[in-house]
Parts: C-alpha cells; structure tokens; sequence
C-alpha cells in the first residue's frame, strides 16, 4: 500500500507497478497513471471506474489471464497471485463439499462460456459464489459478458483501494 501523495509523486513506472495488481489490462494502468495528481482519493476512484465503462469481452479476456479459478489457490509471487490469495481465502478455508460444488460448478460454466468464472470473492461466503454461479450459468453469452465485467470492475476498484490510501 502507498499513499497517494506517493502515488502522485512516483515515476510513471513506479506508480503503474503500485496498481498492476489490481487488473490486468495496461491500457487502464498507464492512463490511470498519466491523468495525475489527484486531489484526493475520491477524485482517483472516480477516474479508475470512469476508465472501466468501455471494458467488454476484449478487456475480460485480457483480465481473465491473471485471475485464477475461483476456489483454486493461486501460484506464483505476482501481485495478482497475492491479492488473489487474500480474496478467495475464505473459499480455501471452506468444507471439502462447498469446494468441490465450486470445483464442479467452475468446471461447468468454463464448458459453457469457454472462461474461467469470474466474481468479487471478497465479501462473499462460498455458498454465495456457489448460488451467483448457479445464476450465471442460466445467462446468455451476452449477459454472462456483462456481469464478469461488472465483477471485474467491483474487483479492480476493491484492489485500487487496498492499493492506495
């Protein structure tokens, strides 16, 4: 975490790996990056969401390639690996049923929409992400789209605030 007195002042490289983590889509890094300074922390937040409402399946597909399988521990050391981990650790802690339905449920949107399913896992029970699946799997493609963009835009701004205060 970093301030945004720090975020402001950084080198653009500097400031653009603070926030890499939070979605893999560099075009809204690096123009998150050249539209500093801030005033404050509200102005910040209000340029990051304003910089998601053009996200469709390209910017998904994009994103896609960081994120892990909702109820998979993810690998590696990367700040999108680490964030991930926090994220889902309340579906790693969960009963052996819950995370084999999750398991199965994945298995079964991914033939379905050919993507890993994506959701805001923070805040969410698994039995939450267990009955949003459930719900995702009964939408068009098109609909599906919508709502793992919205995920993925709820997600980028959770990470974006943890990222700097």
């Amino acid at each position: 975490m970093i301030s945004l007195k720090q975020f402001n002042e950084s080198d653009a490289q500097s400031a653009q790996q603070a926030i890499a983590h939070c979605v893999a889509i560099e075009t809204w890094q690096t123009e998150l990056v050249a539209r500093r300074p801030y005033r404050d922390i509200l102005a910040l937040q209000a340029v990051a969401a304003e910089l998601t409402e053009g996200w469709g399946k390209e910017a998904l597909t994009l994103a896609l390639k960081a994120h892990p399988r909702i109820g998979e521990r993810p690998t590696g050391e990367s700040s999108e690996a680490q964030a991930s981990r926090s994220e889902q650790a309340v579906v790693q802690e969960s009963d052996q049923q819950s995370k084999e339905a999750i398991r199965l449920g994945n298995l079964r949107y991914e033939q379905r929409f050919q993507r890993v399913f994506l959701i805001r896992a923070k805040g969410r029970s698994p039995q939450d992400i267990l009955v949003a699946l459930e719900q995702r799997l009964q939408l068009s493609e098109a609909e599906d789209v919508e709502a793992s963009v919205q995920q993925l835009r709820e997600i980028t701004a959770l990470r974006l605030q943890e990222a700097i205060q």
